[in-house]
């Protein structure tokens, strides 16, 4: 069976690892039929935008993408592409596994890590909600501000003060809990928990906790168990082995994947997919290193790895599987790999992003 499937192939080293994880694929043997696109400050250098219509047009179409990273600037310039995507989109879950590959070299590496990350993606900070300092339409919510600061300053004027609002609602929070639970059933996982800040956030975060507690009522077979956000961060640093599938809000789904990225080599290793009801974005977690554009240096792993799962949402179990196994006994054999994932990273025999793939085509 063919499958249409959308290439985003990114800015900086995007279109490296795109090309890197198009060969992978396409070395599975599925019939891919690949819409390619072009996203990010590349273009926008050309076209006047970072995003083109044509990119929107044919993942409707298609409703399966694999995207390459794409720089997002600090401070300034455009909002983050990643975000309008899941926006429009409407992809309300980011889901981010994490799995302990033999051979990368991790502080954890005699710790079985296998866990998933599920974010939501759609509200919270990252709504992007936001009023600048001394808008007169804020006036009143800046002045509730500046009566519970202690400091002085801000007190002495409403221009100092900028405010971020964090919506948090049921029908977004029931959503994404049961997605987590759907996950863990459909995956022969056991456990989900879920992360949250309600001793203080009571009515944002507090809404999000009783949530989850009705939707897994509905879920008796896997077991339920909830955190507050700090502490899973300990948790995690200290026993990730007990946790399994974990949901949380945007924000602390954005850290804590990172987290969790960490425990297992890093952002190299860490696939990613944005799924909405009828339609799913696969990404690497990391971003788009343009120090590194055009060195052929940088690991492939993770948009590899984003390519397996795109396998999987397409049911073409097989090939995702072979594909896994093929990156894992590259990795454990530790010979064409790059220079990060050896024990120096200055090592000679580190091989460049298309030969680590073409490693990774050998073995299947």
């Amino acid at each position: 069976m063919a499958h249409e499937v959308t290439l985003i192939t990114g800015d900086g080293v995007g279109p490296e690892l795109a090309k890197a994880a198009r060969r992978c694929v396409e070395a599975t043997g599925v019939d891919i039929h690949w819409d390619v696109q072009e996203a990010g400050l590349d273009v926008m250098e050309r076209t006047g935008t970072p995003l083109p219509e044509a990119v929107m047009q044919s993942i409707d179409r298609t409703r399966c993408a694999l995207k390459a990273p794409i720089t997002t600037p600090v401070g300034t310039g455009f909002r983050s592409i990643n975000v309008h995507l899941r926006q429009e989109l409407g992809l309300f879950a980011c889901i981010r596994p994490c799995k302990y590959y033999p051979g990368v070299r991790t502080f954890f590496s005699s710790v079985p890590v296998d866990l998933v990350i599920v974010r939501e993606n759609t509200e919270d900070l990252y709504a992007g909600v936001e009023f600048e300092r001394g808008q007169p339409a804020t006036a009143e919510l800046i002045d509730f501000i500046n009566k519970i600061s202690t400091d002085k300053k801000i007190r002495s004027g409403r221009n100092e003060t900028g405010v971020s609002i964090k919506p948090i609602s049921v029908s977004a929070s029931d959503r994404i809990v049961r997605c987590g639970f759907e996950y863990a059933r459909d995956n022969g996982r056991k456990k989900v928990s879920v992360v949250h800040k309600a001793n203080i956030m009571k009515y944002s975060d507090g809404l999000f906790l009783a949530t989850a507690r009705e939707v897994a009522k509905q879920f008796p077979d896997i077991e339920f168990e909830d955190r507050i956000v700090d502490n899973m961060c300990m948790q995690l640093a200290q026993k990730p082995e007990l946790y399994d599938v974990i949901v949380l809000p945007n924000l602390y789904g954005d850290i804590l994947s990172d987290l969790a990225a960490g425990l297992v080599g890093g952002l190299g290793m860490a696939p990613g997919l944005n799924l909405g009801p009828d339609s799913a974005v696969f990404e690497a977690t990391h971003g788009s290193a343009p120090k590194y554009k055009g060195q052929n240096k940088v690991n492939p792993t993770a948009l590899i790895l984003s390519g397996m799962l795109m396998l999987r949402y397409l049911k073409e179990n097989d090939a995702a599987d072979r594909l896994e196994r093929a990156v894992a006994e590259v990795i454990a054999e530790g010979k064409d790999v790059t220079y990060d994932m050896k024990p120096n990273r200055d090592d000679p025999t580190a091989v460049g992003t298309q030969e680590m793939a073409e490693a990774i085509c050998a073995k299947m």
